[in-house]
């Protein structure tokens, strides 16, 4: 800072003092000589302090759509200006020197971007800019706009203040402390959404539907994201700090969802959930009891312990709170009829014997009924134009990615042309939706001939929940051409020079083909149609092997091997029927368990921030006792996860469960009530 000319009337020397530590010696304008009496001129006699920082709340967290968050600290995204109000001790003057800080982690480095400078005035800037909106006395409103590219977490705040003895900081406020957030609102964030439809859905919704079951008999499973309940934003911070990724790195969405993927499972790294899939839950709960995420991350967040136990809907719904909760546009999706490709050679193999049973040693591959992920909507700056939009990651653990359980992410589109080569593991979600299944006969050499190849059944129908509704959403479209197509070729041409043999020449051409159908009835009966195609009678020895297999394709017990031979004339079909795999007296119908009768129902008309309350009912309408009964409840914004045990309900016997909450969110919201035991799996019901 520059001083004007000064005269003392006489000979002097002036030194100019500042609270900018600026000091220059000039002679006297009057007399242009030099002595030793020297002639101060002060600066303000008070030293400028911050007395009160105030974060403006309820101004800020309506426009960065954060007001939904159930804590006391402010939250907004990142690349949008929010404003911050701080009283002084005195008015500002203009030779006041001063900042404000914004640091993360425990070793801030402004080189990293963890110790981030707000300045004003002449001084140069940080990637944080500032500015004064309004000086009213000792009070002043800033408006900061944090870089598009910030590291997300928690921002401690402070007002730095430049004396005598140097830079004196504010002293430390919790109340002051900043969650900073992706922003998909934000064009210059790698998250942009630029649908606000898709941005309410995909990043505010907090309840969602999870599909199962199977292509033809698709099944919905309410979920609770809960990313607004009280506690879930610190517990995913605490997932971050748990995986140890570095502060620098929570500002690269790609680097932070690989992280993420890892994080969910426990498999090597300590992660939020343990993965079971062996039908023995007696340490701990069952994956079909969950409703929703909130419990899960908020007991790995206070005990640092993972929690048992979860199967791919769980990973994938807890991981969609996650990324929702950071602010990252994520949706959940289902495939059916998913391959699990062990081998990596992008196609499914499964191994047979020579007298056509099945051999279940040497298969590695496998499909599962359906199996869940995730898709984030994200720029891939590492990556060429073109493959940015959704992305496939998985947190489920199958294959090691990088040397961790983890898969993702994934463009969508690059699964969709064939590009498997681009990080991350394009290669194993094409092979999940998009591979063929290849029938191989070992022959009494040890010898693998293909005879038969399906190159329809996997992947037959990808599913999402729509955006604004419960509807189904089928985007199998954006992961492939329709089959036979002259886009699916050339998409298959372009993986073949990746691994993918797709060529199937020297399998030979059948004209005998088999349907079989399931008839439940007293005892459980299946129907085999053999079609004769050809102009030649076929003698078959039919094997018919009969398992009870987990969704994943895991069999959970063989019961059945029935071996018989069929005669099928020229361009004719033949049927065998009567063919009992399961007598009604070993049969528990579990596909009956809808005539146990679960009802939510509320005590009045829920008004915000008023108690009332809930009632579930349960009536067990089988002819047997149900043992081992987990029901939960969980609502969000209305009521966090409750659960209640009962060691035995008997037949016809109904129970009831009351509980009192105060809904806190307004809008429409549900409620679901779940039952779960070993006899029947997850009877749910929403109000």
């Amino acid at each position: 800072m520059l001083a004007p000319p000064l005269s003392c009337g006489g000979p002097c020397i002036v030194l100019l003092l500042s609270t900018l530590q600026h000091s220059e010696a000039r002679s006297c304008h009057g007399c242009q000589s030099m002595t030793s009496v020297l002639c101060f001129v002060p600066a303000p006699s008070v030293l400028l302090e911050a007395l009160k920082i105030n974060m403006c709340q309820d101004v800020n967290k309506p426009k960065h759509y954060t007001t939904d968050y159930y804590m006391q600290n402010l939250v907004v995204r990142r690349g949008q200006e929010f404003v911050m109000q701080v009283t002084f001790n005195r008015p500002l003057a203009p030779e006041d020197d001063f900042h404000i800080e914004f640091t993360i982690g425990s070793d801030p480095s402004p080189n990293k971007g963890s110790l981030v400078m707000v300045t004003f005035g002449n001084r140069g800037s940080s990637s944080w800019s500032g500015r004064i909106l309004q000086s009213q006395g000792t009070s002043v409103m800033f408006g900061i706009t944090p870089d598009a590219a910030a590291i997300v977490g928690k921002f401690q705040v402070y007002v730095a203040i430049s004396t005598g003895m140097g830079m004196q900081r504010s002293k430390r406020d919790p109340t002051t402390d900043l969650y900073l957030l992706f922003n998909a609102w934000c064009p210059d964030d790698h998250v942009f959404l630029p649908n606000e439809a898709e941005r309410q859905e995909y990043v505010l919704n907090d309840e969602g539907v999870i599909y199962q079951g199977s292509s033809s008999s698709v099944v919905d499973r309410p979920w609770t994201f809960g990313q607004f309940e009280r506690g879930i934003l610190d517990a995913c911070i605490f997932v971050l700090d748990a995986s140890q990724m570095p502060i620098y790195d929570r500002g690269n969405v790609v680097k932070l969802v690989r992280v993420g993927s890892a994080m969910m499972n426990s498999q090597d790294d300590n992660g939020v959930m343990v993965g079971n899939w062996s039908n023995d839950y007696s340490m701990g709960k069952p994956p079909t009891s969950w409703t929703g995420s909130t419990k899960i991350l908020l007991q790995y967040a206070n005990t640092g312990v993972p929690v048992c136990f979860a199967q791919c809907w769980v990973y994938a719904g807890v991981f969609n709170t996650f990324l929702r909760c950071l602010g990252i546009p994520a949706r959940v999706i289902t495939n059916y009829n998913s391959a699990h490709d062990n081998t990596g050679n992008l196609k499914t193999d499964l191994l047979f014997n020579a007298d056509g049973t099945p051999d279940r040693r040497n298969t590695r591959d496998s499909i599962w009924n359906y199996h869940c992920w995730n898709e984030v909507m994200i720029k891939r700056p590492d990556l060429p134009p073109g493959l940015e939009g959704w992305q496939v990651v998985d947190s489920t653990p199958q294959e090691t990615s990088d040397g961790f359980f983890r898969c993702g992410p994934a463009p969508v589109i690059a699964i969709k042309e064939g590009h498997v080569c681009y990080p991350f593991d394009c290669g194993f979600v094409f092979a999940e939706v998009n591979s063929d299944v290849v029938f191989l006969k070992r022959d009494k050499y040890g010898n693998l001939t293909p005879f038969r190849v399906d190159k329809t059944y996997v992947g037959e129908k990808i599913l999402t929940k729509a955006v604004g509704s419960q509807q189904q959403n089928n985007i199998t479209n954006t992961y492939k051409y329709p089959e036979g197509s002259a886009e699916d070729e050339a998409t298959m041409a372009r993986a073949e020079g990746f691994g993918c043999e797709r060529d199937h020449s020297d399998v030979p051409e059948d004209d005998l083909s088999v349907t079989v159908i399931c008839v439940i009835g007293q005892d459980v009966q299946l129907v085999a149609t053999f079609k004769n195609q050809g102009k030649v009678l076929r003698n078959v020895t039919a094997h018919l092997d009969c398992d009870i297999i987990f969704y994943t394709g895991v069999v959970a017990s063989h019961f059945k091997d029935i071996t018989f031979d069929v005669t099928v004339l020229p361009y004719q079909s033949e049927l065998h029927q009567n063919l009992v795999v399961l007598k009604s007296e070993d049969l528990v119908m579990k596909v009956l368990a809808f005539l146990s009768v679960l009802q939510v129902i509320l005590n009045g008309e829920p008004l915000l921030n008023q108690e009332m309350g809930v009632k579930v009912e349960f009536t067990n309408n089988f002819g047997f006792p149900l043992r081992g009964v987990n029901l939960s409840l969980e609502g969000a914004g209305l009521i966090g996860p409750k659960s209640k045990y009962y060691r035995e309900i008997p037949p016809q016997a109904t129970i009831t469960w009351q509980e009192t909450f105060i809904p806190w969110l307004p809008g429409l919201r549900r409620i679901t009530a779940l039952m779960d035991c070993q006899e029947v799996r997850q009877v749910t019901s929403t109000t």
